[in-house]
């Protein structure tokens, strides 16, 4: 959360509230946790920038996260951990992992070993080599394999950072959504949920030290990656600087045109986000209302 949510965020939030929503037509309980990752670099960055704490500019986007989600009528999930409140779990993990030697302490840094697991490249059908060949290991960082990835960051001068028993520092971005899933919803998780830009590296290691810490159970049954969002012919994101958030569109557009928009086409499909097809589906969405409102068994349009 160091920047406002945009539409190709919403796409994701939107496809998972309608499986949501589907399971439970379908009879399903539903127990789903979304988690917050309030410290990483990016966040750190963008404090400095802005003159404020991690703190305060994660709280801020996090309560924008909220009312944004709330004016797309997407349901909220049953819990949201945040990293900053799981250090204790995280930890706990991490020294799980150094245990039985799936990790190691390198200079107050703590480092999976990937070459531990056997299946590792296993999600996004990659292999070591394949990827050990594009691997860039930033200078002064002691690895003892280039593809290994820090699970703990020792601290550095005026960052966030907690005692742990390497020293002082702060998890790395993929250890802590393994101690929140693993916390909150156990060894297991029936679907794990995310967008295809995920897959590799977050995912694949998320599976990877899941796994070597629980004893090879495995880490989530169904694995469901939504596609992304292009903004007319070109991809959306932060780097191109070509990023509508959810708020513009919510000034120029309904929650129901968004939703409609993004449910027209497979949800592991690319989506396009255009005023050509959010006209198109706002007028859509219109043609659904008259017909619900049409049906007094229906009890009116909500």
């Amino acid at each position: 959360p160091y920047s406002s949510a945009h539409v190709g965020h919403a796409m994701s939030y939107i496809v998972f509230d309608v499986l949501h929503r589907y399971l439970e037509f379908r009879g399903f309980s539903v127990k789903r946790v979304q988690n917050f990752t309030d410290i990483d670099d990016k966040l750190i960055d963008r404090a400095v920038a802005e003159s404020t704490t991690v703190e305060a500019l994660a709280e801020k986007h996090i309560q924008e996260y909220f009312q944004d989600m709330a004016s797309l009528n997407i349901r909220d999930a049953d819990a949201y951990p945040r990293a900053t409140e799981e250090i204790p779990k995280i930890i706990e993990v991490i020294e799980g992992l150094v245990a039985s030697s799936h990790a190691y302490e390198s200079s107050g840094d703590v480092y999976f070993r990937v070459r531990s697991d056997e299946d590792y490249g296993k999600l996004s059908h990659r292999s070591i080599d394949t990827m050990r060949a594009s691997a860039r290991v930033e200078p002064g960082v002691a690895k003892e394999y280039p593809m290994d990835f820090a699970v703990w960051k020792s601290a550095k001068p005026g960052e966030p950072a907690w005692d742990s028993p390497w020293g002082r520092g702060r998890p790395g971005w993929h250890i802590e959504c393994s101690a929140m899933a693993l916390r909150y919803l156990g060894d297991s998780i029936d679907i794990h949920g995310g967008g295809q830009d995920l897959v590799f590296p977050h995912h694949e290691n998320e599976i990877a030290q899941s796994e070597a810490f629980t004893g090879q159970k495995p880490f989530a049954r169904f694995w469901l990656h939504n596609g992304l969002l292009n903004l007319d012919s070109e991809k959306m994101s932060k780097s191109l600087g070509n990023l509508v958030t959810i708020r513009d569109a919510l000034a120029r557009y309904s929650a129901d045109a968004i939703r409609l928009s993004v449910l027209n086409a497979h949800y592991r499909s690319p989506g396009y986000y255009s005023d050509e097809a959010l006209e198109g589906s706002e007028r859509a969405a219109g043609r659904l209302r008259q017909a619900a409102l049409a049906v007094p068994s229906a009890g009116g349009y909500q």
